[in-house]
């Protein structure tokens, strides 16, 4: 698994470009914190997954009944 650098860094958070708006440096930290947050929440979910199938097959099954009962 690729060790992810913390983008929380207040170095690292204002890498942007000296032609773009002045507010693409914070757009691009934001993009980053949240793949961030997303890659760990994906990951969290997969753990938990795995630690309890039991509760993990029930989540899948309370989900597909929602999506049949979606209605359009």
């Amino acid at each position: 698994m690729p060790d992810h650098k913390r983008t929380d860094d207040p170095d690292n958070a204002a890498l942007g470009t000296g032609g773009a708006a002045p507010d693409a440096g914070a757009q691009a930290a934001r993009r980053r914190r949240r793949a961030q947050f997303l890659w760990e929440l994906h990951e969290a979910k997969e753990l938990r997954n795995r630690v309890q199938p039991r509760r993990a097959r029930a989540e899948r099954m309370r989900q597909a009944l929602r999506m049949r009962t979606f209605r359009w």
